[in-house]
């Protein structure tokens, strides 16, 4: 009975909008998956879920900081995980030994944003090199420059990178950064040649001229970028999962019902919001909510997919 009460009580507190909510995210401030922390939380303080919304970037290890992180808060709905589906569903196949378990750790709350991955490169690669086959051509002619940056050793974009460069027989030298803003800077600045990290990530210098976007994955292009053909449309990255990737809430896995409940109504009435429809799609993502079923089956679905690939392809972190 007490827990009952207890739960009650809970429940009308968050309803009430009297609690701070953390949400936490493993990537830098300024990226895609800080904008969606923001953007989202800031509807769901409109949306009286809570009385205030504190991002807490945790970057480092590609995304798995902030997965342990949550795992191991209390499960009253105060602290949430925010993250790309892949941390979850692609990251069981490349490393040996994680912190978190995908589907026991966590409950799924719903997904917030729709995304892709886009290889671009910048200064320091030529003007006439407009297209995934043209920037191969130039990195086998330039091997010394041929190299790629990513969101972090074994992502998911550190994965495309080796599947392109593989498909061409082109070995690719790696970077590995801290979450895709620092790489993007060292791309504008000529550091490196190209980068593999979301959409979204790229378009203001795409705009600004101050780099390529050759390709994108998806079944089709982007609403962002509908002059720049899709990797599949170049015929390569054969396998990448690209149904369906996303950035999406989760809870500790022994938070209530109740809790998820409302956690669920309050994002979805954020991704409602005008103002966060337009602010995700300044950084080339596409609003989307789902109840907790919906996102369950669409990780399981992933992680599938994933599992495939990494089988066929035989990477690690490592690779």
């Amino acid at each position: 009975m007490g827990t009952v009460v207890a739960l009650g009580a809970l429940t009308r507190s968050m309803a009430q909008g009297t609690s701070v909510v953390k949400v936490i995210n493993g990537f830098p401030a300024g990226g895609v998956v800080d904008t969606v922390s923001r953007r989202v939380g800031e509807g769901m303080v409109v949306a009286g879920y809570a009385k205030s919304v504190v991002v807490d970037n945790r970057a480092g290890a590609a995304g798995r900081i902030a997965c342990t992180a949550v795992k191991a808060a209390v499960p009253d709905g105060q602290t949430l995980l925010l993250t790309p589906d892949t941390v979850l569903s692609l990251y069981p196949f490349i490393y040996n030994k994680l912190d978190y378990d995908p589907f026991r750790d966590f409950r799924p709350v719903s997904i917030a944003a729709l995304t892709t991955d886009a290889l671009a490169v910048g200064p320091m690669v030529p003007d006439q090199v407009k297209t995934v086959r043209d920037f191969m051509a130039w990195a086998k002619a330039h091997p010394q420059q041929a190299s790629f940056g990513s969101p972090g050793t074994g992502s998911p974009l550190h994965l495309l990178g080796s599947l392109l460069g593989k498909e061409s027989g082109i070995q690719l030298a790696h970077v590995a950064y801290r979450g895709a803003v620092p790489g993007v800077a060292d791309l504008v600045g000529g550091q490196i040649a190209a980068m593999v990290a979301p959409t979204g990530n790229f378009l203001n210098f795409q705009r600004s001229g101050k780099l390529r976007i050759l390709g994108t994955s998806g079944l089709r292009r982007t609403p962002f970028t509908q002059e720049i053909p899709t990797f599949a449309e170049q015929k390569y990255a054969d396998g990448y999962p690209a149904e369906e990737q996303w950035f999406g809430f989760f809870a500790p896995s022994t938070t209530p019902d109740v809790v998820v409940a409302e956690a669920n109504k309050a994002i979805v009435h954020s991704l409602g919001n005008r103002n966060v429809v337009e602010s995700l799609a300044g950084f080339g993502l596409v609003a989307k909510g789902s109840t907790p079923d919906e996102m369950t089956d669409s990780l399981r679905k992933q992680y599938d997919n994933w599992g495939r690939l990494v089988k066929k392809l035989g990477f690690t972190a490592e690779s």
